[in-house]
This record gives C-alpha cells, sequence and structure tokens, in this order.
C-alpha cells in the first residue's frame, strides 16, 4: 500500500477558514483513510499526472463540515483582498456572508504525489504521496471544480501553482459552478 502523509498546506483547513473541516478527525486520520481508500481503488487521476482525487470513506462523511452556501438572489457577498501564503501573489477571495452551509454528501481528499510537491519545493514529508486538501462536496453535485484563482495560478505557473493546462470546457465549468456556490464567511 502506498503511503500518504499529511503536506503542511492541508493544515490551514480548519474551523473559520472557510474550507472544509473536521472537528472530530486529525489530519492523520484523514491521511490514513485517503491511503485505505487509494489502495481499495476509489480513486481517479486529477488534473495531471501524480495528482489524485481519492474519495473518503461514506462513514466518515459526517465527520466533516461542508463550508458552500448555494448562491440566491438575496445571499450577501463580501470579497476581500487575502493571499494563502506570504510569497504568492495577493487575489480577490469572494465569500458569503449569509446562508446555511449545504449538507456535505461526501467527500474526496486530494492527493499529490511527491515529485510533483517536488518541482516547487512544497512537500512536507518524504511519504510517496502527500494530502494537501480536502472537498466537502455538497449532496446533489456531481463534480466540484477548481477554483478559477487556483486553475489561473496553475496555468501561469504562478508561485504557489502546480503546472498545468486547462481546456476551455475546464474553465468554463468552474466558473458557472463557482457562479453558483461560495464559502460562508464564519470571520
Amino acid at each position: 500500500m502506498e503511503k500518504v502523509a499529511v503536506n503542511n498546506f492541508v493544515r490551514r483547513q480548519i474551523k473559520g477558514s472557510g474550507k472544509t473541516y473536521s472537528d472530530s478527525l486529525s489530519f492523520d486520520a484523514m491521511a490514513k483513510d485517503a491511503e485505505i481508500q487509494m489502495g481499495n481503488g476509489h480513486y481517479i487521476d486529477g488534473y495531471r499526472d501524480g495528482v489524485r482525487i481519492v474519495t473518503g470513506s461514506h462513514s466518515l462523511t459526517n465527520q466533516f463540515i461542508c463550508p458552500f452556501v448555494k448562491i440566491e438572489k438575496n445571499t450577501e457577498l463580501i470579497a476581500k483582498v487575502v493571499r494563502r501564503r506570504k510569497e504568492e501573489e495577493p487575489y480577490i477571495q469572494t465569500r458569503a456572508q449569509t446562508g446555511t452551509p449545504l449538507q456535505a454528501g461526501r467527500v474526496e481528499y486530494i492527493l499529490y504525489r511527491h515529485n510533483v510537491l517536488a518541482e516547487n519545493d512544497e512537500q512536507s514529508t518524504d511519504a510517496e504521496w502527500e494530502l494537501i486538501s480536502i472537498h466537502a462536496i455538497p449532496e446533489g453535485v456531481e463534480k466540484l471544480p477548481m477554483g478559477p484563482v487556483t486553475m489561473m495560478r496553475n496555468q501561469l505557473e504562478l508561485i504557489g501553482g502546480t503546472k498545468a493546462q486547462y481546456s476551455s470546457e475546464e474553465w468554463a465549468e468552474a466558473v458557472g459552478f463557482w457562479q453558483q456556490y461560495a464559502s460562508l464567511d464564519e470571520s
């Protein structure tokens, strides 16, 4: 079985971050679930070689908090200029100030292989795979597209991005999805 370790980047996914998180599972427990699920073949290849999207154990889904709300005509939105890490360029982040977080229908773990992380010296361990992100997918949503800002960072090979190319359909799906959903601002 291929070992999965915790990358430091995923540790930002805590309550109040606007990202998927769990109050009851440790990051090590999530990495172990990803390792088992990947070993059982419950994954698809991601946007490039060395990136995998692993489906989390169904029995754990209710232990994750889905941060997304469906944008309605009365949803109040806010925009902030933020950066993920100090060495990255700032970007405009849009969040919902109102709305009820959607129920998670499933959880996906995003894993990067060691050599992909090493391209930008972003590996945290010597493990073959590292957990870099967790996504609680709302019930009824088939696919959670990557955020357009992340796609831009990757395709333009900006600091914090991982080299990738996206089709016009992938861009359109991402923009379309993120016009309908937003993370709830819990600050």
